[in-house]
């Protein structure tokens, strides 16, 4: 299979920067964050531009605070209109999360109140940062620990919703979907039947790790180890329904060899024929 062919990417790290270059690895496609190329120039930027060279490029952004209150950073948005314009990416994605309230930062992707009122305001700032890259952009489901009492919808009818109100699409968090089926208790195959197929652009899988806290046990998305079986499993039942989507492995904290990557990247690929094997 070659390069262009192959539906698996990896989420590329500065650690492995000089390596990926001096190898140049059989991935179909690379993902960074936006933020860690804001900068005027520098090495992440040069780096950057050699890598798109030789592969095609997604950037995922994780600081926009799509869903907070606080009005939308012009900077920060045109910071990544300047990205997309100097590196020309196949996918642009946010996270269906806040993360600053009052001016105030805190580190992390806290999840929505799933209520019409919120489905409004974060459709209109999705609409709002469309308008400002001209292009459509993904929407991915976060994980959580957490529900919201005065949700009125399910987490899955919100995101569909959004898609409709906002003409977005979907990035799909596989791991992160096991996750909060795990934590709050939902079928998860019930998630996949209602999004529509073609609305899901890129898929992502990642692992997770396990605590126990008194008698109940909690999935947290560390993004800190291998893709563990049950959730392949899940991305085996969302091909299904989507088909060969774009798909990532992601892996931010504890970061192995490169090689360990590659080698969960070309699982997506053995997943992808052994589909392919059975449909036909």
């Amino acid at each position: 299979m070659s390069v262009a062919a192959r539906s698996s990417g990896i989420g590329l790290r500065s650690q492995h920067h000089a390596e990926f270059l001096e190898r140049r690895p059989a991935v179909g496609w690379i993902e960074v964050h936006s933020e860690n190329h804001f900068a005027r120039g520098g090495l992440q930027r040069e780096v950057l531009a050699k890598v798109c060279a030789h592969c095609p490029l997604s950037l995922h952004g994780v600081g926009l605070s799509i869903g907070s209150t606080d009005p939308l950073d012009s900077t920060h948005l045109a910071e990544v209109a300047r990205l997309q314009r100097d590196f020309d990416p196949v996918l642009v994605s946010e996270h269906l999360a806040w993360g600053s309230v009052d001016g105030r930062f805190m580190n992390d992707l806290l999840p929505l109140p799933y209520t019409e009122e919120a489905l409004r305001h974060t459709a209109g700032r999705v609409r709002a940062v469309q308008d400002v890259l001209g292009r459509q952009i993904l929407i991915e489901n976060v994980s959580s620990y957490l529900e919201f009492e005065d949700s009125e919808m399910a987490e899955w009818e919100f995101l569909v919703a959004l898609t409709a109100e906002a003409g977005c699409a979907i990035l799909l968090d596989v791991n992160n979907l096991y996750v909060n089926a795990v934590n709050h208790g939902f079928d998860p195959c019930l998630y996949l039947d209602c999004i529509p197929p073609q609305a899901v652009h890129e898929i992502h899988l990642a692992g997770h790790s396990v605590r126990r806290l008194g008698t109940r046990e909690l999935l947290i998305d560390t993004h800190a180890a291998p893709v563990c079986s049950a959730v392949w499993q899940l991305y085996g039942a969302a091909l299904e329904r989507f088909g060969p989507v774009r798909t990532l492995i992601e892996w931010d904290a504890d970061l192995p060899e490169l090689d360990v990557l590659l080698a969960e990247a070309m699982k997506i690929e053995q997943v992808l024929e052994v589909r392919h094997a059975d449909a036909a």
